[in-house]
């Protein structure tokens, strides 16, 4: 089924509303604990217990506007339900935390797997925003693959050494931020192996 097209503020709002929302709580309840059912639970796995159902909800609306949902949205939906359930269940905030190196080991995997038998996954997730010869793809795809295993591993470092504050900002704010700025200094490459044209074999 083909995706159905919808505003683009919309779709930023559903894809990047539930983080937003994640850090603006987060800020608001950090210092307080919440006893619930006899348990002591922290600002952060409050936050987190909201933020599971919203990051479903909000998937579940972008796929019933555009009928379609990407692999990599279907797999960021469910490691967050899995780490942000068990961290919420286990009331440890290491599960949520370890949530993006997951994330990032598994698209690093995936992709470095469609390298060693010579493929472009990546191309299939991104050909039509970004038309590439083959070449570009193959370039490309080698430096996603080492850009998602270096923030796999910065996330490491940062959530084990650092204080929740700072992993909050780091992930809230860096780790997009790494993404963009990684994306624009792939300038040289999309102009030099860009085509309007794309393989319709």
């Amino acid at each position: 089924m083909a995706e159905r097209k919808i505003n683009a503020g919309l779709k930023t709002a559903l894809e990047m509303g539930p983080i937003v929302i994640f850090f603006a709580a987060y800020l608001w309840v950090r210092d307080r604990v919440f006893t619930l059912g006899g348990t002591e639970y922290d600002g952060f796995i409050l936050v987190t217990a909201g933020f599971v159902p919203l990051m479903i909800a909000s998937t579940l609306v972008l796929w019933k506007l555009t009928g379609h949902l990407s692999k990599m949205q279907i797999a960021t939906v469910v490691l967050v339900t899995v780490f942000g359930g068990l961290s919420v269940w286990l009331n440890d905030d290491r599960f949520f935390k370890m949530k993006p190196t997951m994330i990032y080991l598994l698209f690093g995997g995936v992709l470095g797997f469609g390298l060693l038998r010579g493929q472009s996954y990546l191309r299939v997730v991104m050909e039509e925003m970004v038309p590439l010869a083959d070449e570009g793809w193959m370039i490309l795809t080698r430096r996603v693959t080492a850009f998602f295993f270096g923030l796999a591993v910065l996330n490491e470092i940062i959530w084990r050494t650092q204080s929740t504050d700072t992993w909050v900002y780091f992930k809230t704010f860096g780790l997009t931020a790494a993404i963009f700025v990684f994306f624009m200094t792939q300038g040289k490459l999309f102009q030099q192996y860009g085509t309007e044209e794309t393989d319709e074999g």
